[in-house]
């Protein structure tokens, strides 16, 4: 049995030793699947690069790539440039935009690849000078150099649109006017404050369910342009009262990593497709779940989903903005990528104590690919650490 010295919150340690087998990787096709499943994907820095790593992006490429192809063999779509990939932490628009050409010319290489991108306003600066106008210019510009590449939008929530608008109506015109020109129907995101503190009071509503009526009507004007609706509250309660107000034919997908498991499963009234962060963290797990679900085995479904979710509340714990680092350490530990190194220095953004319960959950959860692999490269963290 693969074991290790791990630290305990009491600042003692613990030999460890490995409990579970990892849940076999099988490819599989979108279409054994019941639900429209996209992995938010995160982007693997350049280690060697000599830069700045606080203030410059340097991005492997080959790597980055190789990991959309590991998402598109297990049956996800693939969410790009959207937070995960560090947007507003690191990764500005003229990454962002580059990432997205390339993902979308490497999704052309293989037949039925699926992928959505995001865009947003992150190159304007908020600021006084900043008006609804120069909002909607923002957006208009990140979607035409997608649309170009004919790429598909996910319209991700703007900061400069929550420090800019002076009340509900001008979400309504800047939505307006933006659903009104896209070339095929989006995704909107509805980011919570707890992954971004900045987008408080998004749809000029601090009440979530008055914030709420407000994207509803939004959806309503415009349903033919509105594929669905990512929400990320971190709360199933407003995702199903939502989810059973949309209008006919915008789907939810849910953003709720907390409580994804029994969002997707859906009760008598509905379900939710998913748009997810930590299916890029648990993608082999997430997947084997979803065929089962989609051949009817809902019992086989929550056994291999419900295990993982004390992991990803722990990934996504407050401050949840930080849940990045989280995922680029379970890559680093399962081999698909070779150092634990990220845009901004955020591998830093978490403690060993927090990466260190991380690992007991993954392997509760039965995502660590490789055991013995795991095992070695989290020992080499710790002695960094001190801890040997």
């Amino acid at each position: 049995m693969t074991s290790l010295i791990l630290p305990k919150a009491d600042r003692s340690t613990e030999r460890y030793t490995i409990r579970n087998q990892p849940v076999p990787v099988a490819k599989r096709d979108p279409g054994s699947f019941n639900r429209i499943a996209y992995a938010a994907t995160h982007v693997v820095a350049d280690p060697l690069a000599d830069n700045d790593p606080w203030l410059a992006a340097d991005i492997d490429w080959d790597r980055t790539l190789a990991f959309r192809h590991h998402l598109w063999d297990l049956g996800f779509g693939v969410a790009e440039a959207m937070d995960t990939a560090q947007r507003g932490m690191g990764l500005g628009w003229p990454e962002a935009r580059e990432l997205i050409e390339r993902a979308l010319k490497e999704s052309r290489s293989r037949e039925g690849a699926v992928i959505a991108c995001g865009a947003g306003t992150d190159h304007l600066a908020p600021g006084p000078d900043v008006t609804i106008d120069t909002i909607i210019e923002a957006y208009e510009s990140q979607i035409e150099a997608i649309e170009a590449h004919n790429g598909r939008i996910i319209l991700m929530a703007s900061r400069a649109l929550a420090a800019a608008a002076k009340s509900p109506d001008d979400y309504i015109k800047v939505y307006g006017r933006i659903l009104s020109g896209v070339k095929e129907p989006v995704i909107i995101h509805w980011l919570g404050e707890a992954f971004d503190p900045a987008l408080e009071g998004y749809w000029g509503k601090s009440d979530h369910m008055a914030a709420m009526d407000v994207a509803l009507d939004v959806m309503g004007a415009h349903a033919d342009k509105v594929d669905g609706i990512k929400v990320s509250l971190l709360s199933k309660e407003k995702e199903i009262a939502m989810r059973r107000r949309l209008p006919e034919g915008v789907r939810m997908y849910t953003g709720d990593d907390f409580n994804y498991a029994e969002l997707i499963a859906g009760d008598e009234q509905g379900y939710s497709d998913a748009l997810l962060g930590i299916f890029d963290a648990i993608a082999p797990v997430a997947s084997a779940a979803l065929g089962e679900l989609g051949a009817g085995r809902d019992k086989e479904f929550f056994s291999l989903l419900d295990p993982t979710v004390p992991l990803s509340r722990h990934i996504f714990k407050a401050p949840t903005r930080f849940y990045k680092t989280g995922v680029v350490f379970l890559a680093w530990l399962n081999g698909l990528q070779d150092h634990f190194s990220m845009i901004g220095g955020q591998q830093s953004a978490r403690s060993i104590q927090h990466l260190a319960e991380l690992f007991r959950l993954a392997d509760d959860a039965r995502v660590l690919a490789d055991p013995e692999l795991a095992a070695r490269r989290m020992s080499t963290l710790l002695a960094l650490h001190g801890i040997e």
